[in-house]
């Protein structure tokens, strides 16, 4: 059963044009791809979703080298392949260090050298797993991030939650070729 309609936009109504085009025109630069096909079966979600991404990907309250770190987190916890194969050359980019990178895709704690990049990590995993972030990692991250940041954390990791969420239940396929870089 295919689970995910692929639209051109010949395909596309007024309302999904209309986000297809917002998405093209935006800082990610490119034809909608990954959660985007399965959000735009829904024009209003996908409009909202996508401006919510964009906020949090290019304007967040944090450095881009801890905000990747946060979304890897994500992927790795769901599994999202395609977010750990779009995300991990983000990361790259960033400046987060490959050790961290490979020691998060093999379910590994990794050996941070850096304190902020610790903090991100330790509250991310710890709310992904217990759905709560006690007061001394959300000391740490605060004394990185602040309480602006912080937020934009918390809606940084519900975000690509979706996302991953998204891209599980569509089956999003890597490009061609291309192998699945979690195991589960």
């Amino acid at each position: 059963m295919t689970r995910l309609e692929s639209l051109s936009p010949e395909d596309m109504n007024k309302s999904q044009l209309a986000v297809w085009d917002e998405i093209r025109s935006g800082p990610r630069g490119a034809s909608p791809h990954g959660p985007f096909m399965a959000w735009l079966q829904s024009p209003q979600l996908a409009d909202r979703a996508q401006k919510l991404g964009e906020y949090l990907r290019f304007t967040a309250q944090m450095d881009k080298r801890l905000s990747e770190l946060a979304i890897l987190t994500v992927a790795r916890h769901w599994t999202a392949q395609y977010e750990w194969f779009a995300h991990k050359k983000f990361a790259l980019d960033a400046g987060l260090a490959e050790d961290i990178i490979d020691s998060i895709q093999a379910h590994e704690r990794p050996n941070f050298v850096k304190d902020d990049e610790a903090a991100i990590y330790d509250f991310s995993v710890e709310l992904q797993n217990t759905r709560q972030v006690s007061d001394a990692k959300y000391q740490a991250v605060s004394m990185h991030i602040g309480r602006p940041g912080t937020v934009d954390l918390v809606g940084l990791l519900g975000y690509y939650t979706l996302v991953s969420m998204t891209l599980n239940v569509y089956e999003v396929k890597l490009p061609d070729g291309m192998l699945d870089p979690l195991i589960p």
